[in-house]
């Protein structure tokens, strides 16, 4: 080889070398350089989108400046990351300003998508969770037109009642991605859990034979009162009850039992007509819970508070509380208090028999 042939080979190479540098020099700009955004951004991953499709969508929302060169260099320099980037999470994810190029990968590849968050209250029913679930516009919807029958059995129990049966809490979901029935699952084994926990604690010589028991006395007491202090001494009034073959008398028992045709006034009629539900007309629990009870409200009633109390009316200040008594004269007199609380014209405007647990407001 002669002189001008080694001078152009150094020279091919030093330029090879040249554009080597340059190009790395790009791809790893393409990497770190955040691209033009300067607002918060929401990016939504579809299935079967690949990684070119992904990185093309964000250099349109200006999250990157050059797919091309970061694909490139997710190819060359990050190949533990391009390989799993073959598979980006689906769902949708939130992208801030300054963000590198090379996170925003990660992000997608670990699935660290956007999060949402739905409560289900303490108390409410089965149909009110189901309600509430259909109305979150970024959970999945899968559920319409599904009976409840057919829900319990894809969750492994098929023939039990759903009521009762998920736990009120509040869920986290991934933004387009979570089903409504994953939330049902969560909750459910959630509730499970609860219950497990609390029927292996429970004290002993209760007079519930079962953790479905429990489960319907807690809902009961979950209804009864909104007052935390007050749900193992609500507990214990009805426990009392079940021991010395007392009926239970709880309205709310009476108001599930009406369902659709409950207008917001429990009526002298509606707790003398007979139903499952009518615990004035009934002996003992009733055939299934009636709401949703939380944690505390299951604890609660396997841990009851030991006293004589058997009656309970409220107390009418606006506190929510209650007044508990052990004898037939002493309610009557805590119910005489509660209605002058109200003003009520006479203790006649509303027929509360004397072993009732609580007191129904004046129609």
């Amino acid at each position: 080889m002669n002189r001008r042939d080694r001078i152009a080979v150094a020279l091919f190479v030093v330029v090879l070398a040249a554009s080597a540098f340059w190009a790395r020099h790009r791809m790893q700009l393409a990497a770190t350089t955040p691209g033009a955004s300067t607002t918060i951004q929401q990016f939504e991953v579809a299935p079967g989108s690949s990684i070119r499709t992904v990185l093309r969508a964000l250099e349109r929302q200006q999250l990157i400046s050059d797919a091309q060169m970061l694909e490139w260099y997710l190819r060359c320099c990050q190949s533990g990351i391009a390989h799993a980037a073959t598979s980006v999470k689906v769902g949708r994810y939130r992208i801030v300003p300054g963000q590198p190029p090379i996170e925003i990968v990660r992000q997608l590849v670990e699935g660290k998508v956007l999060l949402q968050r739905v409560t289900v209250p303490e108390g409410w029913t089965f149909a009110q969770m189901r309600s509430l679930l259909a109305k979150q516009s970024e959970l999945r919807q899968t559920l319409a037109g599904r009976s409840d029958d057919s829900i319990m059995q894809e969750l492994g129990a098929p023939g039990v009642f759903p009521e009762g049966r998920f736990a009120p809490d509040t869920y986290s979901y991934a933004s387009g991605v979570t089903t409504d029935m994953q939330i049902l699952a969560m909750a459910f084994r959630a509730q499970q859990r609860n219950l497990d926990e609390a029927w292996g604690s429970r004290h002993a010589d209760l007079p519930l034979a079962t953790p479905e028991e429990a489960l319907t006395l807690a809902s009961i007491v979950e209804k009864e009162t909104g007052i935390a202090s007050e749900r193992s001494r609500v507990a214990g009034v009805y426990i009392n009850r079940l021991k010395i073959g007392m009926r239970l008398q709880a309205d709310p028992t009476v108001i599930y039992g009406l369902g659709e045709r409950y207008d917001g006034n429990l009526r002298k009629s509606d707790l003398t007509t007979d139903s499952p539900y009518n615990t004035y007309t009934r002996a003992g629990l009733p055939p299934t819970p009636i709401a949703l009870p939380g944690r505390d409200a299951i604890m609660a009633t396997l841990h009851p508070e030991k006293h004589k109390f058997i009656y309970f009316v409220a107390l009418g200040d606006g506190s929510g509380g209650h007044e508990f008594t052990a004898t037939g004269a002493e309610h009557q007199a805590a119910v005489r208090r509660y209605l002058l609380r109200l003003r009520a014209p006479t203790i006649d405007a509303v027929a509360v028999p004397e072993s009732a647990a609580t007191t129904a407001a004046p129609p």
